[in-house]
């Protein structure tokens, strides 16, 4: 049975899909060259990097960390993996607990690219120590949460294209399945058309996330920490969850193409609004008796309320787009095994491209094409081509008629991603961008872009 190596060291014992211009050969793509760092990770995510091993990765960890909870779960969540009966991984994890464990990480250096996952007030900062420090970084989104960690990351990102770092945030929503097909078809003019601009009212893209604060992860219950429902820790909702959906609308609108968010983005409206959670509640999900000292300001009536709820209307490279975020305690009696919920349609002039994931739907996300004109057989056939014409990338899609305007794509469960999965997809691109020396323009702008918009529209809505 593989174990994990966690040596936990107090202060007084131990006396360590981009941005970048980076160096030319830095990286090559060689056995166990990346060595990972992991910081103070707070959320599961850190850990879901790690759930697959990676012929470039050397399978020696190292953590630092405050002595706490958080790592001791994270820790839990490798040592499942390392023990699971099917594809076991072989992490060892060496760790180190101190107050100074973000000093002592630099000032050692045994690891040459740093996974963050945790307190998102504390990110920003954290991002700027190792690029600082000239180690690469690999963060779970979001790296800014507000208009003045904007600004330390914009400021971040352009220091690490000057000295060779990689900074690149993880877009796992990207390669879901039916977002990706999305992309697909709004990219076929002869299927789709052009891309229609719409009102504030009437927007062109709409994309809706629902999420729950109690939830399943991995076969087990999700323990989240006391911080989590703090926005000044972990960010309100509109800054959060919104920051992959603002994302895949650049996707869509600008795919592969530099963004100038000074001037191909504008504003109409922002909003935001709050998630009630009574102590019952907020026991089952921390496992903790009572509301911490930090928590009380946001408590009314004996309940907390936590602004996880948002929606911003803004326009990008003229396009009108809608992203919010809804976060409810748990799924709804008969539900409770659906999970996150996502929503969203593309508008065309020769068509729609939707995401539903409802009751009709099972709480599964399946993809629909919607004509808005054409006659039905000719626009069935054109469709049937369509997927025709990508076969190879994408094997055995077929259609379903759902009414006289409207079929479902069938996606075969082969060709999709679980969510853990989809971090696997993330870490191999990332890979590749530190083989290659160097991560797209396309996407250094992406990133400034996708952070602008989520901090732009936290200070509208305040």
């Amino acid at each position: 049975m593989r174990k994990i190596f966690a040596l936990f060291l107090s202060v007084a014992v131990v006396g360590a899909v981009g941005c970048g211009k980076t160096v030319k050969g830095k990286f090559s793509g060689a056995k166990n060259e990346v060595k990972l760092l992991t910081l103070d990770p707070g959320h599961f995510h850190a850990a879901l990097v790690q759930m697959y091993m990676y012929d470039e990765v050397h399978p020696t960890v190292h953590v630092y960390a405050p002595e706490g909870d958080d790592v001791k779960m994270h820790l839990d969540r490798i040592e499942r993996y390392n023990t699971r009966a099917e594809r076991p991984t072989s992490w060892v994890e060496h760790v180190y607990t101190g107050n100074d464990f973000l000093e002592k990480m630099i000032l050692e250096r045994k690891g040459n690219v740093l996974v963050l996952a945790g307190n998102n007030g504390k990110k920003t900062g954290y991002v700027k120590a190792a690029v600082d420090a000239g180690i690469n970084v690999l963060s779970d989104k979001p790296m800014a949460i507000d208009g003045k960690s904007f600004a330390m990351l914009e400021q971040t990102l352009d220091s690490a294209a000057e000295n060779g770092v990689m900074v690149y945030d993880i877009m796992t929503e990207r390669s879901e399945i039916n977002n990706e097909l999305q992309r697909v078809l709004v990219g076929m003019p002869e299927l789709f058309g052009e891309m229609e601009k719409g009102t504030p009212e009437d927007p062109a893209i709409t994309k809706e996330s629902v999420h729950h604060f109690f939830k399943y992860v991995s076969g087990e219950p999700l323990r989240r920490p006391e911080w989590y429902f703090d926005v000044r820790q972990q960010g309100e909702g509109i800054v959060d969850v919104t920051t992959h959906l603002v994302d895949l609308v650049q996707c869509t609108v600008m795919p592969e193409q530099e963004i100038d968010y000074k001037s191909d983005i504008k504003f109409t409206s922002a909003r935001r609004w709050a998630t009630k959670i009574p102590r019952d509640k907020y026991r089952l999900v921390t496992g903790k008796e009572d509301y911490p000292s930090f928590l009380k300001k946001d408590v009314v009536s004996d309940t907390l309320h936590v602004y996880s709820n948002g929606e911003m209307n803004y326009q990008l490279a003229g396009v009108n787009c809608r992203v919010s975020v809804i976060w409810n305690f748990m799924a709804e009696v008969g539900t409770e095994g659906t999970g996150d919920t996502h929503y969203s349609v593309v508008k065309g002039t020769k068509a729609n491209i939707e995401i539903r994931q409802g009751a009709e739907q099972g709480y599964k996300p399946m993809l629909y094409v919607v004509n808005k004109g054409a006659d039905a057989a000719a626009f069935e056939a054109t469709l049937r081509s369509s997927l025709k014409s990508i076969e190879k990338q994408y094997p055995d899609l077929d259609i379903r008629k759902v009414s006289d305007t409207e079929w479902q794509v069938v996606i075969p469960s082969s060709i999709a991603k679980t969510h853990e999965m989809r971090f696997s997809s993330v870490m191999k691109v990332y890979l590749g961008y530190l083989a290659d020396g160097e991560i797209p323009a396309w996407e250094r702008s992406h990133m400034k872009a996708k952070y602008y918009t989520t901090t732009k529209a936290y200070e509208l809505a305040r």
